[in-house]
């Protein structure tokens, strides 16, 4: 099975997410478009159990900005039928890059690899002014594409009026509350994974 990690926002915190679901799931981690260093794959390879995977992106980009612009300022031209999903019999958690309606070309979108690549989608949405619309705004788009997410992972200090309305809008569950940490070491990783594998269970996906 292959999740694809998505979010409201660029800074939503998908890679310590995607960190934290990689270490629950003892699954391989796979970031297909990079652009900027340090690379998120270091961050996650960082923070989980060193013997799991990480598989290398299909492209690294120097520029850190959307992945249509870095790929345009190296002259690339990013190619969505050239991105081979990674050979695995492992779970396999893939990290989008940015939000789900970021460019990779003139013609797909981040979240057109979950489509590609027949994968059950995971939000995260951190809580912040304005997020109750981005929320709502990125699961209308995710349910017009028949990508309703299987949860939801909120990330900062906790907001029960905005969670609230966002799951009266849309019946998703909460997988995880991630709160606003000072420092994020494996110890950190491991003990929410522990948290999120209970509730995974919990909810049989």
């Amino acid at each position: 099975m292959n999740y694809f990690i998505t979010a409201i926002d660029t800074d939503s915190g998908k890679t310590l997410a995607s960190a934290i679901i990689t270490e629950a799931l003892q699954a391989d981690y796979w970031k297909p478009i990079q652009a900027g260093k340090p690379t998120d794959s270091d961050m996650v390879k960082s923070l989980i159990n060193p013997e799991l995977t990480i598989h290398k992106e299909a492209y690294l980009l120097k520029k850190p900005a959307s992945p249509h612009h870095a790929a345009d300022v190296e002259n690339i031209k990013i190619n969505l039928d050239d991105i081979e999903l990674p050979q695995t019999t492992n779970k396999l958690v893939i990290e989008g890059a940015g939000g789900m309606l970021v460019p990779i070309n003139d013609h797909d979108v981040v979240i057109d690899m979950a489509t590609k690549y027949n994968c059950k989608v995971i939000l995260v949405s951190n809580l912040y002014l304005g997020s109750i619309n981005h929320t709502l705004l990125t699961l209308e788009a995710l349910e017009r594409r028949g990508l309703m997410p299987v949860g939801i992972i909120f990330n900062g200090d906790t907001n029960p009026s905005s969670e609230e309305i966002i799951l009266k809008k849309f019946n998703i569950p909460v997988l995880l509350h991630i709160k606003k940490e000072v420092k994020i070491t494996p110890e950190l990783v491991k003990r929410y994974a522990t948290v999120l594998k209970k509730r995974w269970n919990e909810l049989d996906l």
